[in-house]
């Protein structure tokens, strides 16, 4: 039998982004997953169909695992023959136990890893705008238990030292010591004017700061409900904070935004709303597949000499429409003379960026504008070919039949209902944890309200945010209603639109 192997990965503090490279490969890898509570989610996408997930979450209030238990499934797993992935919050070896975990491999004769990741007890005062270090102020830090009970006799941590050693103090898992941590710092000679600053959620969107002094941060965590898990920091540089905040200043700081676009697409929203401050949760409600018929398509290319123009709706049109011609055995040389008209700046740079020269661009993506420019531009009795979704309203072909010309409407691609979580989306939307929801065409809403199950009691309280007229005029025939719509029909637009209305 194989001989199974066992990863130890730090998944950093909880922004998914900062999990390291070799991280996300060892959870790619991954026929067994282990992970803790403070792991962020998303990361659990990345595993391999089939993988194992093993919840060994731990809070003050209870664990899912014991860590005795937790080694024991590492052991049992790993000698079934199969690759494990522990996956712990932070770094493994920074009170994460992951020495202990080590230790019970050693034992069991299990050949193991160690992926280090980047610990909450730099990481989250950087979030905050505190440095644990400045040349002006300090030049050491100490990380610090926060566990350690008033009660016991003999104590591990030297507070005299730490009161005198004019580091910054790092105290990890301490809220529930908060009090008595401040108490043993001012007895052994700190100054209870030293500048404390508690970090809450560190690097999520949830985080949340608090600054104070020795002697008065207990109360004011109190009255401002400052719970686990949190990071306490104290220091000089925890005054350095108001000048270097960074983090909660950005435009969508705070809020948890679904994305309903095809997996393959979603990234290019997604990664605005996380560079923004925002959180995107992923749940493509279409995909999008071959066409019902593809031998209309292949047919129309293969007389496609007859065409005087081609109308692009989407950059999925394009795509499927090019990638058709070069499984033909053509190329885009087959184009010449054609013109071409698309339907949106984005459709109009897939176009360009193909080496093909767009004729004629609408101002507004409505049939109206669209037919008000072609008008002039195409003559009675010309063949157009309009290469778009199997779906599409039949309003512009009509419309461009009404001026004369023979229209060829060949479904290019078609959308469905995407592969999502159904369950986990309405949970997500039950547990009032989403502040909005974008769509990016009419299929998104569909689709969506579909998964819904048609209860729009799910969206009270979240805005939703639509990329255009046509989309916002789908979501009023279903009953929905659109908060705010982009101005510019991209999804650069569609950002502006969020920045604008999240926070209104």
């Amino acid at each position: 039998m194989r001989k199974g192997y066992v990863f130890l990965v730090g998944a950093g503090p909880g922004d998914p982004k900062l999990l390291t490279i070799k991280g996300s490969e060892c959870i790619a890898k991954a026929e067994v997953l282990v992970y803790d509570r403070l792991v962020a989610k998303s990361l659990l996408k990345w595993a391999q169909p089939g993988c194992e997930k093993i919840y060994a979450g731990k809070s003050p209030d209870g664990h899912t695992l014991t860590q005795t238990e937790i080694n024991e499934v590492l052991v049992k797993k790993a000698k079934e023959g199969k690759i494990v992935t522990r996956l712990k919050g932070g770094d493994p070896f920074v009170f994460g136990r992951g020495g202990e975990e080590a230790e019970s491999l050693v034992e069991a004769g299990i050949s193991f890893e160690i992926v280090p990741g980047i610990t909450s007890a730099i990481a989250v005062p950087a979030y905050a705008g505190i440095p644990v270090t400045h040349r002006d102020i300090t030049s050491s830090f100490t990380v610090i238990t926060g566990h350690e009970k008033s009660a016991k006799d003999n104590s591990a941590i030297s507070w005299d030292s730490l009161a005198q050693s004019k580091s910054t103090l790092i105290f990890l898992m301490g809220m529930e010591n908060l009090g008595f941590i401040c108490q043993k710092l001012m007895e052994n000679g700190l100054d209870s004017s030293t500048p404390v600053g508690l970090v809450q959620w560190g690097t999520r969107i949830e985080q949340r700061v608090l600054t104070g002094k020795l002697n008065d941060i207990a109360l004011l965590a109190q009255e401002q409900n400052f719970t686990n898990p949190s990071v306490i920091v104290v220091g000089q540089v925890v005054s350095l904070r108001e000048k270097l905040a960074w983090f909660e200043d950005r435009p969508l700081f705070g809020q948890r935004v679904i994305v309903t676009r095809a997996r393959h697409q979603a990234s290019v929203l997604s990664d605005s709303i996380t560079e923004l401050g925002g959180e995107p949760l992923e749940f493509p409600v279409i995909d999008i597949i071959q066409p019902s018929n593809p031998s209309l398509l292949r047919e129309a290319i293969n007389d496609i000499k007859k065409f005087s123009w081609i109308i692009f709706t989407s950059v999925n049109g394009v795509e499927y429409f090019l990638s058709e011609i070069l499984r033909e055995g053509k190329d885009i040389r087959e184009l010449a003379g054609i013109q071409i008209a698309a339907i949106g700046s984005v459709t109009q740079k897939a176009l360009e960026d193909r080496g093909l020269k767009v004729a004629y661009v609408p101002n507004e993506y409505k049939a109206e504008n669209v037919i008000e420019g072609l008008a002039s531009l195409i003559t009675p009795d010309q063949h157009i070919l309009l290469a778009r979704a199997e779906e599409a309203r039949n309003v512009l072909p009509e419309a461009l039949e009404a001026l004369g010309a023979h229209v060829h409407d060949v479904p290019t691609y078609k959308t469905v209902l995407g592969e999502t979580d159904k369950a986990e989306l309405q949970r997500v939307l039950q547990a009032k944890s989403v502040n909005a929801v974008t769509f990016t065409s009419s299929s998104t809403v569909r689709n969506f309200m579909q998964l819904l199950d048609g209860n729009k009691a799910l969206l009270e309280g979240v805005k939703t945010f639509s990329i255009g007229p046509i989309t916002s005029s789908t979501a009023k025939e279903l009953g929905l209603h659109i908060d705010y719509e982009a101005k510019e029909y991209t999804i650069d637009g569609l950002i502006q639109a969020l920045m604008q209305g999240v926070h209104s």
